[in-house]
């Protein structure tokens, strides 16, 4: 396997974090031709868009069909549960992050630059952004310590790159704690901060988000 695209983006990020989890080393490599719309890039993801996993001869697009490619060809450490209800569950809180928590980053990428900053969009991006947060907070397990229960899934892997680089983003627009009256996703947070599956690997993330943000910035 060999997986095209940037550490930095969240989509890559998830097809890592499942593959460390099950024991194979996937290391991002960068896109054929030099970018992500590259003729080159292009020929096997038309969408322009990472990551893009080559298997064989062949090319997978779009990141949670990576990860549950990567969950069904190494079944070992499953990070979808045996239940039904608890893998529809899981996938759940993946999809709440990819429709309605990731998008409201928008606002607050257009709003880098604090000299042409438009106010006006980055408090109703807040606003947007909360009451996803909200939503996600709703259907996350009670008990923990991981998002979908005792046991670390789908969910928290779909989770984690995406909070980490909104929780980056907004800390430059005044947001010191993203999960203010939130506490399951705050004990979540705690959690992956501490616990070794998941710690080494935010510390990396944050690392070649932070070149990213500084190359934006710049």
């Amino acid at each position: 396997m060999k997986l095209y695209g940037s550490l930095a983006s969240p989509y890559v990020a998830r097809a890592v974090l499942t593959a460390r989890y099950k024991g194979i080393d996937l290391k991002p490599e960068p896109a054929p031709g030099g970018g992500i719309k590259s003729a080159e890039f292009l020929a096997l993801n038309p969408m322009g868009k990472m990551p893009a996993l080559e298997v064989d001869g062949k090319y997978l697009a779009e990141s949670m069909v990576i990860v549950e490619y990567i969950e069904d060809s190494h079944p070992q450490k499953p990070v979808l549960p045996q239940d039904p209800l608890q893998r529809a569950h899981a996938r759940l809180l993946a999809r709440i992050v990819d429709l309605y928590v990731a998008p409201q980053s928008g606002p607050f990428f257009r709003n880098m630059n604090p000299a042409n900053r438009n106010e006006t969009e980055v408090e109703a991006g807040k606003k947007a952004l909360g009451k996803a947060l909200a939503d996600l907070e709703h259907f996350m397990d009670a008990q923990g310590p991981w998002a979908n229960g005792a046991a670390y899934s789908l969910a928290d892997i779909a989770m984690l790159p995406s909070l980490l680089i909104t929780n980056s983003i907004v800390s430059h627009f005044g947001i010191t704690d993203l999960f203010t009256g939130l506490p399951k996703l705050g004990a979540w947070w705690k959690h992956c901060h501490s616990d070794p599956l998941t710690a080494g690997f935010i510390a990396e993330y944050l690392a070649a988000l932070q070149a990213f943000l500084a190359s934006r910035r710049g």
